[in-house]
């Protein structure tokens, strides 16, 4: 009992759910009182690292100190080992984007190489990732390091370009032709069976080497390779080779020399100005810098740079393609010893990490630490370029209604009902009068029982900016609703009664003669047709009411659905219910087996269901016969 007294849990529940969770890896999420994932970690012992938030006089930075005192409720996943704790937490991270989870991001979309999984493996450069058997090498941070790489490889290995399916039957059938590549000794055509499988693929493992950096064992095989042809008097071949080799050497002579050790190693350095911060990685293979990437963070002044480090090693490796034996670090991070197992185990060897403090490390620390000042000083400078150009719609439209403020980010909203069933509002969310969906948010009325525009109004408003208002998130420039004076006022109501009224502009938009309505005057303004600002108005309410019936439509669908399998004799809500939940949909249950419908329902409800599939099509038919 002493014990626990030493922690504060929000409730009883909370701690109940807490003192029974497992002792095994996994991953917990922190959920605030809107239900909402506010952070994600992960954990070796469950129950110990939850526990741990909540002890009394235990030290916590003030990010975490924060964090707790929103935590409302939490759910878990148990996982068999760190590498599955790592990529989950990755991935929920991605999709929920928590609020006091340390979010990477990266200010391009950068470029990779990949392998393909065949029995001819094509390479070539891609940025998007499938995850098909493929092997992906990078990122790479520029464009022309890419296509240097791929001629190298294309020169050296004679890889095939083309995109056909190769196989032994394709080969057996002739159903390729030989292309122009072969004939100007670019390719040893697979398509036809010019090269065997085996050695085809000890060239795809040969350009990977060069892919991971590699490059010492590569040179001395062709030198190898050349000295035997030479040998055998077979002297064209040699002359083959030698061209390959100086080549070969020629790329590996341009790569940047940062250590005189033969190592492969990974530097992680980190900045911080004012309140962004940028960790970075050196990529280092045989004491060659071959590669670079760096990460920005904001909102970063309370984030410790341990924290910083170790979610960038994190993310580097479960991205990345290799694990060196060496890791320099500008701070060690948090769970130093997670991460040595997890890493250990993706290697197959331990790991040394070290955090020098003198010495040529030292200086290759620095030489990360700088070019992650550079890349923050970059960014910031990118971000200032792109607050001063404002497109001349959102301009005119500040001109066009006397707006006080530029309105570079504008919420609309719009409701949408059927015969006063199945209430919906949505809102649509611009920045720079373009749409940014991932701030779209879609409702169902909770208060409104019946057709009311107004009172739906008025809710909508009610739930979107008292959230934001709670968790302190920026209100937008202006808000449009889609309706006249009524929806206008109700919005209005509830503005003033948040206390917000002042801080934002707002607007209606009456479809009927695409008038706006502004709350301070009793005429409508009425915006000349071809003005870039009432296109833009229209722009944004048009995509508010596709959204809102789309949504609505969703509902209605899915009411209609379950209602027409209830509506079979023997077949009631429960039973129609649980077939959805099962099958899917509709048709996933007309071509399901007897035996998987058995475990649902009786052999009584079976034969109706069957029954009326059957009646169904019979009526299809007609009905087409009839056309």
């Amino acid at each position: 009992m002493v014990k626990e007294k030493l922690h504060n849990y929000p409730n009883d529940e909370f701690k109940e759910k807490v003192l029974n969770l497992p002792t095994g890896p996994g991953i917990y999420m922190y959920f605030n009182a809107h239900s909402k994932i506010i952070y994600v970690g992960k954990a070796k012992n469950l129950r110990n690292r939850v526990k741990s938030y909540f002890q009394r006089g235990k030290q916590h930075d003030a990010k975490t100190k924060i964090l707790i005192t929103h935590i409302h409720s939490f759910e878990y996943i148990i996982v068999d080992s760190e590498s599955e704790a790592f990529l989950l937490e990755d991935n929920l991270i991605k999709e929920h984007k928590p609020k006091y989870n340390i979010l990477l991001k990266d200010d391009k979309s950068y470029p990779y190489i990949r392998v393909t999984k065949e029995s001819y493996p094509r390479i070539f450069p891609t940025r998007t990732i499938v995850r098909d058997g493929s092997k992906y090498f990078g990122p790479y941070t520029d464009g022309k390091q890419v296509k240097n790489i791929m001629r190298i490889i294309r020169n050296l290995f004679l890889v095939r370009t083309c995109d056909f399916l190769i196989t032994l039957d394709t080969i057996a059938q002739k159903k390729h032709k030989i292309c122009l590549d072969y004939h100007l000794k670019k390719c040893d055509a697979p398509c036809e069976g010019l090269i065997s499988i085996k050695e085809y693929n000890n060239n795809i493992k040969q350009a990977e080497q060069i892919l991971q950096g590699k490059t010492r064992d590569m040179e001395r095989i062709l030198e190898e390779q050349m000295n035997e042809f030479a040998v055998n008097l077979e002297f064209e071949k040699a002359a083959i080779i030698r061209n390959r080799y100086i080549l070969l050497k020629d790329y590996s002579a341009h790569q940047k020399m940062v250590s005189s050790e033969v190592v492969d190693r990974d530097v992680f350095g980190i900045a911080k100005i004012d309140d962004t911060a940028c960790s970075l990685v050196l990529k280092i293979r045989e004491g060659k810098l071959i590669g670079k990437r760096h990460y920005i963070i904001k909102n970063a002044s309370e984030l410790l740079d341990s924290e910083i480090i170790q979610r960038t090693i994190e993310k580097w490796y479960i991205e990345s393609d290799f694990v060196p034996s060496e890791i320099l670090l500008a701070n060690m991070p948090e769970d130093i010893e997670y991460i040595s197992d997890w890493l250990g185990k993706l290697r197959g060897k331990s790991i040394d990490f070290q955090v020098p403090k003198i010495g040529d490390k030292r200086k290759i620390i620095e030489l990360a630490n700088s070019n992650a000042e550079f890349a923050i000083k970059e960014y910031n400078l990118a971000m200032e370029k792109r607050d001063q150009i404002v497109p001349r719609p959102v301009l005119s439209l500040q001109r066009d209604l006397r707006l006080p403020k530029t309105p570079r980010i504008i919420e609309c909203f719009d409701n949408s009902h059927l015969q006063g069933t199945d209430l919906v509002s949505s809102l649509v969310y611009f920045e720079d009068g373009m749409p940014k969906k991932s701030e779209y948010r879609k409702f169902k009325n909770q208060t409104v029982l019946h057709n009311d525009d107004f009172a739906a109004m008025r809710e909508v408003i009610e739930r979107r900016y008292s959230r934001l208002i709670e968790e302190n998130k920026t209100l937008p420039d202006l808000i449009i609703v889609d309706g006249g004076k009524g929806q206008l006022s109700s919005a209005v109501e509830i503005l003033q009664n948040l206390g917000i009224y002042n801080k934002v502009s707002i607007i209606g938009l009456a479809k009927r003669l695409e008038e706006v309505f502004l709350p301070d005057k009793s005429e409508a303004i009425q915006l000349p047709r071809t003005s870039s600002s009432l296109k833009l108005i229209q722009k944004i309410r048009d995509e508010a009411h596709r959204f809102a019936i789309t949504y609505h439509r969703q509902l209605r669908s899915k009411r209609t659905l379950k209602s027409s399998l209830s509506e079979i004799k023997g077949i009631g809500k429960v039973s129609s219910e649980n077939l959805l939940r099962e099958f899917g949909s509709i048709e996933n249950i007309k071509n399901a087996s007897d035996e998987d419908l058995t475990k649902i329902l009786n052999k009584n409800q079976l034969n109706s269901l069957k029954k009326y599939f059957e009646n169904i099509e019979i009526i299809e038919k007609i009905t087409s016969l009839e056309e």
